[in-house]
């Protein structure tokens, strides 16, 4: 988790608080309607209307998360829900948000991801014959796999999850082993 650092050399120290760890779940679609509402496709495993959630966050900027505070929201099916965000009031404005990422603080990530769903495994550590592959940043859902962003060394890794390749997922430890292609990894050192 990233810091955030805060200096007061009048009080002699520095201080350091976490900075919250963000999580795409999915992105804007369409606008609906005259008053601003929106269709929300969303990764999250399961039909949900994010009750009491109250904000949502859209990236401004690399790192820079701007909170959108919650009007009202209804599901409209299983991977889509309609939204509505505090200052969008009209069709227009709403347009200006077409394919902008939703973002959600990791408790409220947690509490409404579907357990079994491939973006519930966004911050799990990767693992091969019981060394550490890196943390997984990214899902990429495809027809026949995922595919895992990883910080494999520093780098960013493109890792396979389909029935050949995933061995375990143990949740309590938040940990993924995998069998990888002899190879696979070379790619990336």
């Amino acid at each position: 988790m990233k810091k955030l650092i805060a200096s007061f050399p009048e009080r002699g120290y520095l201080l350091c608080t976490p900075m919250p760890q963000y999580f795409s779940i999915g992105k804007i679609v369409a606008a609906f309607g005259t008053e601003g509402e929106m269709i929300l496709r969303h990764k999250l495993g399961r039909k949900t209307n994010l009750n009491d959630l109250q904000a949502v966050f859209i990236e401004d900027r690399k790192d820079a998360f701007l909170p959108y505070f919650i009007v009202s929201t209804r599901a409209k099916g299983v991977d889509d829900l309609y939204i509505r965000l505090e200052g969008i009031n009209n069709r227009e404005i709403a347009r200006r948000f077409l394919q902008k990422e939703i973002w959600l603080e990791e408790e409220d990530f947690q509490k409404y991801a579907g357990k079994s769903s491939p973006i519930s495994l966004l911050g799990f550590t990767m693992f091969q014959d019981g060394e550490k592959i890196g943390e997984i940043l990214e899902i990429i859902e495809q027809p026949h796999q995922v595919l895992c962003r990883v910080d494999f060394q520093g780098k960013d890794a493109l890792i396979p999850l389909h029935e050949q390749t995933l061995v375990d997922i143990d949740q309590a430890a938040k940990q993924v082993t995998v069998d990888l292609p002899d190879g696979l990894l070379d790619l990336y050192r």
